[in-house]
């Protein structure tokens, strides 16, 4: 029995016993032991199915030419503590990765990749800015350099034109730096249609004064300089002209409201209406995600978990059944009718007083959240009282007893850092705000002579999410959804999804109306009357 468990071999419809664990265990040991000399950096792990070195199975039967495994009676049923008597075979391999490795190496990867996608617009925007800048400056020296002695003389209305031609390439210079030459905002799913489409006029107009260019200059050799000095003039005027383009089309054209979005958050349902110009569906989306780090309050999960109270009197009043038991049938079915009886009324009484309990539920939480506020707003009103009688008695003690503000921030912030925690918790925003953080703020309220009301302002009403740092937004990637290419326009009744690992923004696109106004003149003379008075009247 001994040599048969030494080379059996695992099997999908046998279990382990603990006996043969234990030598599958010193089995193992002796052959890692052997193995001694190889890399101990990762281990891979051979599933039940697949044949190992000790034990060769094919399809749950030995290959031929080995001995057949015998099996115990007792181990036809599946053993429960398998996870704890089952023992791996094992090997160490050179060239396998462990899982975290994999996973950091896909993480890296997909870093490379945004920076790729961020900083490529970039590229290709210095390229063909060099490109435009360089090709008149290139028109003008090429004829100097390649037939200077045949060129004609340069008058004063062509060194009049150098001057001009300086000054326009400075301003396109400008005017390129600061429409082109900034890094992205954030990586859109495809590229802008209106950039493509004025890298490739830009392209195109380049390509055809180079063509000109070379066909009726650089070939013919003409000799006019003043002619030559006036193409390349034409060139960057033509090169101002389609900035101007990329201006009216990039920045001025979506300037302009034509549109309402109604952005809702899935989870609590925090809405807000913007307005939005002519947009393709992911600049609007860019749009709509700015707006709502400025404008929607911070996402909180802790506030939309269901009241353990509530959920905790619902499962006392279920009934549970345990059907895989043997003879449950049997003894449900005499008591199933009296039970369904005996059953019904709770059950309806307790859905008609679910409003009862939802209401003083929410009262009792308002009561202490305005408790836990009063002594949070007294705790702070008094330690800032604490700080304005040192601050004058440290008007006349010498400069080496004065205390810094930092150490001033320390020093009274235990006296209501308690109560600040237990309104937090109360109010179930603890993770919004760091010990580091409320210090910091504290310290900056000091230093700037701030209320005690200023200081807790931060702290009684959620702010925007710009006003966390970026660990506590729990949005950092959002994914687009839409049925309509993300490169199209937005019109009346877009609908696309904005989606992030804990919630989404559903946005509604509707028109904002064609409003007409009518003007209605009012004779200035309609609005006299006149006033009689009785003689009898008092006055």
């Amino acid at each position: 029995m001994d040599t048969e468990s030494t080379h059996s071999g695992y099997s999908s419809r046998s279990g382990r016993s603990n006996r043969h664990g234990d030598r599958s265990r010193e089995r193992h040991k002796a052959s890692s032991s052997k193995d001694s000399s190889r890399s101990e950096r990762s281990v891979v792990i051979n599933p039940p199915d697949t044949p190992s070195q000790d034990s060769p199975v094919h399809n749950d039967e030995p290959l031929p030419g080995e001995p057949t495994p015998a099996a115990d009676p007792g181990e036809e049923a599946q053993d429960d503590n398998w996870g704890e008597t089952t023992t791996a075979v094992t090997g160490t391999s050179e060239l396998s990765i462990s899982q975290e490795e994999v996973v950091g190496l896909g993480k890296e990867l997909q870093d490379r990749t945004q920076g790729f996608r961020r900083y490529l617009p970039l590229a290709v925007g210095s390229c063909v800015g060099l490109l435009v800048l360089a090709t008149p400056l290139v028109f003008l020296l090429l004829p100097a350099v390649m037939w200077p002695d045949r060129l004609q003389a340069c008058g004063a209305a062509c060194e009049g034109l150098f001057l001009s031609i300086s000054f326009k390439i400075l301003m396109l210079l400008v005017a390129i730096w600061a429409l082109f030459l900034r890094p992205g905002r954030a990586c859109l799913p495809r590229v802008c249609v209106y950039r493509a489409f004025l890298t490739t006029l830009t392209l195109l107009l380049t390509m055809s004064y180079w063509l000109f260019y070379g066909v009726r200059i650089l070939d013919a050799q003409d000799e006019d300089y003043h002619g030559i000095v006036q193409f390349a003039v034409s060139l960057v005027d033509s090169q101002l002209f389609v900035h101007y383009l990329a201006v009216v089309l990039l920045e001025l054209r979506h300037l302009r409201p034509c549109y309402s979005v109604c952005v809702i958050r899935s989870t609590d349902g925090e809405t807000r209406h913007y307005n939005v110009g002519q947009l393709s569906i992911q600049r609007a989306a860019l749009s709509i995600l700015e707006y709502y780090y400025r404008d929607f309050p911070l996402h909180n999960p802790a506030l939309l978990s269901a009241s353990k109270h509530r959920a905790a009197k619902h499962l006392a009043g279920l009934k549970v059944y345990n059907v895989d038991a043997p003879g449950s049938t049997a003894a449900a079915q005499p008591s199933d009718g009296n039970q369904s009886r005996s059953m019904a009324p709770p059950a309806a009484k307790r859905k008609d007083n679910a409003h009862n309990e939802l209401y003083y539920e929410e009262a009792d939480y308002e009561r202490r959240v305005r408790k836990r506020r009063a002594r949070l707003v007294v705790a702070v009103e008094e330690a800032f009282t604490h700080v304005r009688r040192m601050k004058k008695e440290d008007e006349n003690a010498t400069p080496s007893d004065i205390m810094d503000v930092r150490e001033a921030a320390l020093a009274i912030f235990p006296s209501m850092a308690r109560a600040l925690q237990k309104y937090l918790r109360t109010t179930r925003r603890q993770h919004c705000h760091s010990m580091e953080s409320i210090q910091k703020h504290l310290a900056f309220c000091l230093v700037n002579n701030m209320s005690p009301k200023a200081f807790l302002e931060a702290y009684l009403a959620p702010g925007p999410t710009l006003q966390y740092g970026p660990e506590r937004w729990m949005a950092d990637q959002w994914t687009l959804i839409s049925e309509a290419s993300v490169t199209s326009g937005v019109k009346e009744g877009t609908e696309f999804l904005l989606k992030c690992l804990d919630f989404s923004l559903a946005i509604t696109v509707k028109s904002i109306p064609n409003i007409r106004l009518t003007e209605e003149y009012i004779d200035p003379k309609s609005h006299k009357f006149l006033l009689l008075l009785q003689s009898e009247t008092s006055v």
